[in-house]
């Protein structure tokens, strides 16, 4: 029994100075240390050793065993730092390079524009809402007092999903779904994406968005949407900006009105951006039609209101000079990054 232990000792040692790297390393501690090793087994063969002899050869095999951890510790120590300084050999860094640009994206010209509208508007006390872009017939049109023989209906300018639905060629539908649930005072803006059967050129594009918004409560009156206005462009353009209205017709307002601001480029005194004329076209507006109240539920006799519309896009391309639509939308990362 004991030349055989002395074998297993001098074949686990032979073993771990032929190993080569960790994983081969730990085949050897487990052939010979795990629960079904060698020299375990030796251990559960120690019965066929006589009893007056069993001391000694249980000592035997305790000294077998840490001779055989401890070298399996120097050895593994140094196939770590084998490891190690191999590692650092092949990852070594040339400092010399040019480090790697981190490219950080941000916010996109439009979403910079609709977000300082929105905080505009929040800070006079209106709510952010939004809508379906798949509209049925009744909201984008009926509800709005655009009837059946109303040009803006001609397919045309719209586009038809099914003889009753389309895509919302405005925002206004979300105006008419908050109307109909009939929780008023409203204050609401709502902001998003429409659709028009246009060409693309520099001023027009078959997807574009919209800032719709309401207001209706008791005693509203032209002069409130008039302020209204007149603050938000001050906020928007600067404290110098004048407003002008000139009267205007859209089916679902009655008074209906276009503003129109002052060049913030030259002051009014006319330059080629405001092409000589010293204003600027900017939105729509009006007094809500007492048809679209009624046909909300809402009672025309009681409640008034205005409501407005912008194109953010429009927004996008005065505020930063843009003179051309098509770039907000080429993902061009030389024109975007410049925001």
């Amino acid at each position: 029994m004991k030349d055989k232990l002395q074998a297993i000792k001098d074949e686990a040692l032979a073993q771990i100075e032929k190993a080569v790297d960790l994983d081969r390393l730990n085949d050897v501690r487990v052939s010979f240390l795990g629960k079904k090793g060698q020299l375990t087994s030796v251990l559960k063969s120690m019965k066929e050793v006589a009893p007056e002899e069993r001391p000694a050869f249980g000592q035997l095999v305790n000294e077998a065993r840490a001779q055989i951890e401890r070298v399996l510790e120097e050895t593994k120590g140094k196939l770590e730092q084998q490891a190690l300084e191999h590692r650092l050999k092949e990852e070594v860094i040339d400092v010399t390079l040019p480090a790697k640009k981190n490219n950080v994206g941000h916010r996109h010209p439009n979403t910079i524009a609709r977000e300082e509208v929105e905080r505009i508007f929040i800070g006079m006390g209106y709510e952010v809402v939004e809508g379906p872009e798949v509209e049925y017939d009744l909201y984008n049109f009926e509800k709005l007092n655009i009837p059946a023989n109303h040009p803006a209906k001609d397919e045309q300018d719209t586009f038809y999903v099914t003889k009753d639905i389309v895509l919302r060629t405005q925002t206004s539908p979300v105006q008419a779904r908050i109307m109909e649930q009939g929780k008023l005072p409203i204050r609401v803006i709502a902001p998003g994406r429409v659709f028009r059967s246009d060409e693309v050129d520099a001023t027009h594009s078959p997807s574009f968005h919209q800032i719709e918004g309401l207001v209706v409560d008791k005693n509203i009156t032209f002069a409130d949407l008039k302020g209204t206005l007149e603050q938000f462009a001050k906020e928007l353009f600067g404290e110098n900006t004048k407003t002008k209205f000139r009267p205007h017709h859209f089916p679902f307002t009655e008074p209906s009105a276009e503003m129109d601001v002052s060049c913030f480029k030259c002051g009014g005194k006319g330059c080629r951006f405001c092409k000589g004329e010293g204003w600027i076209e900017i939105l729509g507006c009006g007094m809500v039609h007492p048809h679209v109240f009624e046909m909300c539920g809402i009672d025309p006799e009681v409640y008034t209101g205005f409501a407005f519309g912008v194109g953010l896009e429009r927004i996008a391309l005065l505020k930063y000079e843009i003179d051309d639509m098509r770039l907000l939308y080429e993902n061009d990362a030389r024109f975007l990054k410049q925001f």
